[in-house]
């Protein structure tokens, strides 16, 4: 389990040599030497807030790449929320003359008041109508944009080396598709609804603000500033608080993950206090990061807030003195505390849309991380479709270690025939499953080449090569699904009768048929109540239902009992017949019937023959092999 491993973490620590020699220097040394760490870190602290910035604008640049397939529907939004802007603002136009109508007791136009109402009425229809159809067009543009993100990241899993996979924990990488796309929908699908609408209510507000009083305007704009540096003071320090809290969670999610799925193994090693502990520290520093966050976030109402009043008090108190001196009417001047309220309540949405949208960058960010991720090298174009293959393997000088200061395998050499069964042993760590990763191009050779049927892998395309392979792994996989669509994953298009055939030539038949539901019980993707036997037994019909003409037996039949891995040998000696076969085993009676035996020791063959051969040498084989007797 990756989440129990302790992270090798190298504390750093401050030479206290360093501060003896700094004591025995004069004040000047000293202060100079401050004075230059304290400009160090300054311009270290300026490139993070530039890289930052530099971060925030291409997560940007790409959310809007991925629109520009909507931009029909962009441009609807744009212009019908510049209409609900725009007839929003007319009401308190329309609001200002109908004041100005009422001039006193038995002097009332109703007839110019009945007309305003009309106009009112058409005006707030036409608003509730044009605000429905541009959150169609927003949820539409969000959704449509989340799918394409989704399935883009979803793609780019499938095409990344195992390397990457092998090195990010598996719930992070979860997160990042499920819970950071879901974070991100919301923060866009906010800035579509909000954002833009309060933009166009701001500059529509100033607009008519300007037409009807300068004067009274210029002291809305001379406060408005105020709100421009609260929200940016709160998005600087929003967005890599959020970022942080983004990747706790993702870690938290890969612990929880790896817990349930293994707590069979967590309860057998009593290591349920460990694992709690462990969330627990996960826990609180998700708790610090999420309450930094979402402090700063929790500011800015009230900051909005206190620039609302200040406007609304600035608008009134000044729009009485102009209105006292007959500068506007008293419609005019409800007109325009209207406007003032307008105009200052898109700050509170803006402020809390900012918020949003620094979590939805933050969350986007990790995505794009994910969908940029370098994919594994492309078949080239000219690659070889391998078709009916021959099954004539050789590795030529092969050098390979998944960690560059760690060798592995050197200068490995092999020749396999046609049909020949390679039995491949060797202790714990020696680099047998690594070969069988790189015969399958899991991971591709640092030096020499690996040929079949004369061509190198890397010239044939990795989708054929695999096909021309089967292969039964110590670790079964199954899918969620029934027992029938799990035996004919390899080739879907078999019959009810392939399908029974494979079965029994796998000594599967028998328990699958006692099952509620025989071939048609449905599973969970670990096997549901299935034994490890079972299971693996299920793998073995997957390939012999396929037969394709190279085998790779890793471990095959190390969960079944040792009745059945007689019947299992059976059957793998029937389906080898003509095939070439690579066979990885710890138990060395199981392979003496193999063509030839590779004997590996720290990535190296130290022998080579048949079982008899090997014995008469009494070498490493050979004690490997006694050992399974001794005492």
């Amino acid at each position: 389990m990756r989440g129990m491993k302790k992270e090798n973490g190298t504390d750093r620590q401050e030479d206290s040599r360093g501060n003896g020699q700094g004591n025995s220097r004069n004040n000047s040394q000293g202060n100079s030497q401050e004075d230059r760490r304290e400009k160090e870190t300054d311009r270290g602290e300026d490139r993070n807030s530039r890289n930052t910035q530099n971060s925030r604008r291409g997560i940007v640049v790409q959310v809007l790449s991925y629109m520009k397939k909507y931009r029909l529907l962009v441009c609807l939004s744009l212009i019908l929320a510049a209409a609900v802007v725009a007839l929003t603002l007319y009401v308190p136009i329309l609001t200002g003359d109908a004041v100005d109508l009422l001039l006193g007791k038995g002097n009332v136009d109703f007839a110019g008041i009945a007309g305003i109402l009309k106009k009112i009425g058409a005006a707030v229809v036409i608003t509730a109508a044009a605000q429905w159809v541009m959150n169609i067009c927003n949820n539409r543009i969000t959704y449509h944009v989340v799918k394409d993100i989704r399935e883009d990241a979803f793609h780019r899993l499938e095409q990344l080396p195992l390397k990457y996979l092998d090195a990010h924990a598996y719930g992070d990488i979860v997160s990042r598709v499920v819970a950071d796309v879901d974070t991100f929908a919301d923060g866009l699908l906010m800035g579509f609804t909000q954002l833009f609408t309060g933009v166009l209510t701001i500059g529509g507000t100033l607009f008519f603000m300007l037409a009807t009083n300068v004067p009274i305007a210029l002291v809305v704009i001379c406060i408005t500033p105020v709100s421009f540096l609260a929200a940016r003071f709160i998005a600087r320090r929003t967005y890599s608080m959020f970022r942080l809290q983004s990747e706790t969670r993702g870690e938290q999610t890969s612990l929880i993950e790896e817990t349930v799925e293994n707590q069979k193994i967590v309860r057998m090693f009593s290591r349920e206090e460990a694992v709690e502990g462990q969330f627990g520290e996960m826990n609180e520093r998700l708790e610090k990061c999420s309450l930094k966050a979402i402090f700063f976030s929790s500011i800015t109402n009230p900051v909005t807030r206190f620039v609302n009043s200040l406007v609304y008090a600035g608008v009134g108190i000044f729009g009485a003195f102009v209105a006292i001196k007959g500068g506007i009417s008293v419609g005019r001047l409800s007109c325009f505390l209207s406007y003032a309220n307008q105009y200052t309540k898109p700050f509170n949405e803006i402020s809390g849309v900012v918020t949003e949208l620094q979590n939805a960058l933050a969350c986007a960010g990790r995505i794009f991380e994910l969908i940029h991720e370098t994919p594994q090298i492309p078949d080239s174009p000219q690659a070889r479709v391998l078709t009916d293959a021959e099954g004539n393997v050789a590795l030529e000088q092969v050098c390979f270690s998944y960690v560059p200061e760690r060798k592995l395998i050197q200068n490995f050499n092999l020749k396999v025939r046609p049909g020949q069964r390679v039995a491949i042993v060797g202790p714990t760590g020696c680099g047998k499953t690594t070969v069988i990763n790189l015969l399958m191009r899991f991971y591709d050779v640092n030096s020499g080449q690996i040929r079949v049927d004369g061509t190198d892998i890397r010239d044939i395309t990795r989708g054929s090569l695999r096909t021309s392979y089967g292969m039964v792994l110590q670790e079964t996989w199954l899918r969620a699904g029934t027992i029938r669509d799990n035996i004919r994953m390899g080739k879907p298009e078999a019959s009810q009768q392939e399908v029974e055939r494979a079965a029994r030539a796998a000594h599967a038949h028998s328990f699958i048929r006692r099952l509620p539901d025989g071939y048609d019980t449905v599973i969970t993707e670990d096997g549901g109540s299935l034994s490890q036997g079972q299971k693996q037994l299920l793998c073995i019909a997957r390939v012999m239902l396929c037969l394709p003409p190279m085998l790779i037996l890793d471990e095959a039949t190390s969960s079944i009992d040792t009745r059945t891995e007689l019947k299992i040998q059976n059957a793998f000696a029937k389906m080898m017949e003509g095939r070439t076969s690579f066979i990885v085993a710890h138990r060395l009676s199981t392979i003496r019937e193999a063509d030839i035996i590779l004997v590996m020791k720290d990535g190296n063959i130290i022998e080579q023959g048949n079982h008899e051969t090997l014995l008469a040498q009494g070498g490493f084989y050979a004690s490997l092999y006694n050992s399974q007797f001794a005492g």
